[in-house]
């Protein structure tokens, strides 16, 4: 099983969906300790200590080898220590039950924090 976070345009409904959906075995729902950033068409993540207190929500993907590979073709993730534009780390979810993968954005200096903790709910906004 790979256990894989995601916070964004992979979430279900959301616009890269479809780039995760084919390989998709479950989804639950999650959230992480960290903070978002808005990077336009998309969201940064920059994970965070527990003690911080900021939590993101998002869903836990369960998906096949192949979809892992799609994920990361769409994150532009070339590998460990490779010219990433975001970063494969593994995480424990903030309720300690799961674990697994999660994609967070190399550089998010400069960029516009995001009030609150869901991208949905950011993005919406954002839209209207």
């Amino acid at each position: 099983m790979i256990f894989v976070f995601v916070y964004g345009t992979l979430l279900v409904g959301e616009s890269n969906h479809a780039v995760a959906a084919p390989y998709v075995k479950s989804v639950q729902p999650g959230t992480v300790y960290g903070r978002l950033f808005d990077v336009g068409a998309y969201p940064a993540l920059v994970l965070a200590e527990a003690s911080e207190g900021r939590r993101v929500t998002g869903e836990w993907l369960e998906v096949t080898e192949e979809g892992l590979r799609a994920m990361d073709a769409l994150e532009d993730y070339y590998g460990p220590g490779e010219d990433n534009e975001y970063d494969r780390v593994w995480v424990r979810d903030a309720d300690g039950v799961r674990e697994g993968w999660v994609y967070t954005y190399a550089q998010a200096e400069g960029l516009q924090v995001i009030d609150g903790s869901s991208w949905k709910v950011y993005n919406a906004r954002k839209r209207s």
